[in-house]
């Protein structure tokens, strides 16, 4: 898997779509959400913390209430202004103390939340590296972002505005009806089950509607994001394609879905927010019916009345977040399955074990005759047959080998399955039948670390970051200095290109490479593989959208490549459609009708294959009416 090069080393073409690759459950199986909250590997003494601190900041608030109750009763009744000192301060300290309070907590619980993202989201991408590739090449570009963005922050999200206020809101609701109780137990009990109404009842009911319109939403904004992601990028291409329109209609449809979504949780919502505010009243008529004749009758001082009516008020603003708490959790939840599918489809890991460095050899089955130039990692396909997944295969029966010093040049008709043979040697798709193998081991049963450390792949739409030209080189290799990326850009073709920037290997180019032209981008992309420093690289159309002299002489390049830091001379594989530059190659598989149709050197080819002279032929007449070549 060529991790190294490229964040979405090939991935289907933008809109493509692979059956059931962006479907979730309707509703997610139990214990999704507590699994997806394991990998925030949150630390329990900090989670203990948080608590601590929002249930003292809201205790300050009710002890401020109660106390500002009793302090207001106490003065109307004119005692000496000495007793109400202490009640004085006290109100200033609980006054000062949630505010500092609910800072303090604040600070602990999004640090808990930011590192559990952090956690969550390097576990995800060291599992999409390191597992399947087909996982990751299943899935649209658009729902991919969504679900390492979004998805992974609402996870991290339930932990400071889910389970956390649930935890604050238990303590303090027990602290307060105990508080309560002790001024006059029929208002403690009475305010207890009003919490329970307000605190389980309403989240309940108002669960209960999120999770409808998550059910019903999740999907929609997940195609609303993946349809208008590729609409945005790639609109002159559906337009002279004549999907624009089709594009657009289900962009609006999965707005009208995510709007029906949102009106499926409103009547639930308005239920919840009325019971919410019928809880606190109830609190408070309870409390006035109860303590009133207890007041008459001697068992209740009249300022202890002030006190437990006016206490429910700042004891129901622990519940208040609640139904919001609990939309977040059903949204975490839905969120969470998408993030766990994507992490189970990947697989577990690779196996931390080391199969050995690789065996030198001699030469190769193909061309035993260039042993000398072929020491090195060798990467050989048996029988291989290639496709996608629940797709029947693009190629079968194919057999070929890359060996360090070895060109090999892969060409045939559009969608004749040579990108897809490209990511099948890579590791990125598991083969159909037959096996790849590096050196004398199953490339999907190495660990991943050692196969991207020989072979290296970069497809047409692998990903340009928006950073800087050089950092974008550093996604392949970290300590890549500036003298090496400006050659690897000479070798690219991009010398002119990169001395014509305002601020050189600094300069900052748009997200996904939108500041630069087509060909650009795959010369780019090209000098990312170029500087990863792998002896096995295997290359996907980069002479597209150049024109035919700039094109030959990239290829040109590319099979004279400079040997690796280490001394090991480079292996080129590359998928194009150029075959003018194809007699330096040591050998060509021409593929059409889902097979190797033909293969060896470029003038035998050229002799004896119908349809590859065909090809040739026509490519010089192009080239020749373009006005190219003589």
């Amino acid at each position: 898997m060529s991790a190294p090069t490229t964040a979405r080393a090939g991935a289907p073409r933008r809109g493509a779509t692979t059956p059931g690759a962006d479907l979730a459950p309707a509703r997610p199986p139990r214990g999704t959400l507590r699994r997806a909250v394991k990998l925030l590997d949150a630390d329990p003494r900090r989670v203990a913390l948080a608590v601590l601190l929002g249930t003292l900041a809201l205790g300050c608030a009710v002890a401020l209430a109660a106390v500002s109750a009793w302090l207001i009763a106490r003065a109307s009744q004119m005692p000496p202004v000495l007793t109400l000192s202490v009640a004085t301060v006290a109100v200033r300290t609980f006054g000062i103390g949630r505010g500092v309070l609910r800072y303090l907590e604040r600070l602990v619980s999004h640090d808990v939340a930011l590192r559990g993202m952090v956690a969550l989201r390097t576990t995800l991408y060291a599992r999409l590296a390191a597992g399947r590739g087909e996982a990751v090449l299943a899935v649209r570009r658009g729902d991919l972002l969504a679900r390492v963005g979004a998805d992974v922050d609402a996870v991290g999200d339930v932990v400071v505005r889910g389970l956390l206020p649930g935890a604050v809101a238990l303590v303090l609701g027990v602290g307060s009806s105990a508080a309560t109780a002790l001024f006059w137990p029929p208002a403690g009990l009475a305010l207890a089950a009003c919490l329970v109404l307000a605190g389980v009842v309403v989240p309940w009911v108002t669960a209960v509607g999120a999770r409808r319109a998550e059910e019903r939403g999740v999907q929609a904004r997940a195609d609303m994001t993946a349809t208008a992601l590729g609409v945005l990028d790639d609109a002159g291409p559906l337009a002279v394609a004549g999907r624009l329109d089709a594009e657009l209609a289900a962009l609006r449809d999965a707005d009208r879905r995510l709007a029906a979504a949102a009106d499926a949780g409103a009547r639930p919502a308005a239920l919840a927010a009325a019971l919410g505010q019928l809880a606190v009243g109830l609190a408070v008529v309870a409390a006035l019916a109860t303590g009133v004749p207890a007041v008459a009758a001697g068992l209740l001082a009249p300022v202890e009345l002030a006190v437990v009516v006016l206490t429910p008020l700042a004891a129901f603003e622990a519940t208040s977040v609640l139904p919001a708490a609990a939309v977040q959790v059903q949204r975490a939840r839905a969120a969470a399955a998408r993030v766990l599918a994507l992490l189970d489809d990947a697989g577990p890991a690779a196996p931390a074990r080391d199969v050995g460095a690789a065996a030198p050899s001699g030469g190769t089955a193909d061309d035993p005759a260039r042993g000398a130039r072929a020491t090195g990692p060798h990467l050989r396909a048996d029988a291989l047959a290639c496709g996608w997944p629940a797709r029947a295969p693009a190629l079968a029966d194919v057999g070929v080998t890359l060996a360090p010093g070895r060109c090999v040049a892969v060409v045939g008709p559009s969608g004749a399955g040579k990108t897809t043979l490209l990511l099948t040697l890579a590791g990125l798709l598991p083969p159909v039948a037959g096996s790849v193998r590096l050196d004398d081991a199953d490339v999907a049963a190495l660990p991943r670390a050692r196969v991207v450390r020989a072979v290296v792949a970069t497809t047409e739409d692998a990903h340009v970051f928006g950073t800087t030209v050089l950092e974008n080189l550093r996604v392949a290799r970290g300590d890549v200095t500036e003298a090496e990326a400006a050659d690897a850009l000479a070798r690219a073709g991009l010398g002119d290109w990169l001395a014509a920037l305002p601020a050189g290997l600094r300069t900052v180019l748009g997200p996904d490479g939108r500041t630069v032209s087509g060909g650009e981008r795959r010369r780019l992309l090209l000098a990312r593989a170029v500087v990863a420093d792998a002896p096995l690289l295997l290359v996907d159309e980069p002479a597209e959208h150049l024109d035919p002299a700039t094109a030959d002489a990239l290829l040109d390049r590319l099979w004279h490549l400079p040997p690796t830091r280490a001394g090991t001379a480079r292996g080129v594989l590359v998928v194009t459609h150029r075959l003018a530059t194809l007699a330096a190659a040591d050998e060509v598989l021409w593929v059409e009708h889902g097979r190797v149709a033909a293969r060896g050197p470029h003038a035998r080819l050229l002799a004896d294959v119908p349809g590859y002279r065909e090809a040739v032929e026509s490519e010089r007449s192009t080239d020749a009416t373009a006005g190219a070549r003589p």
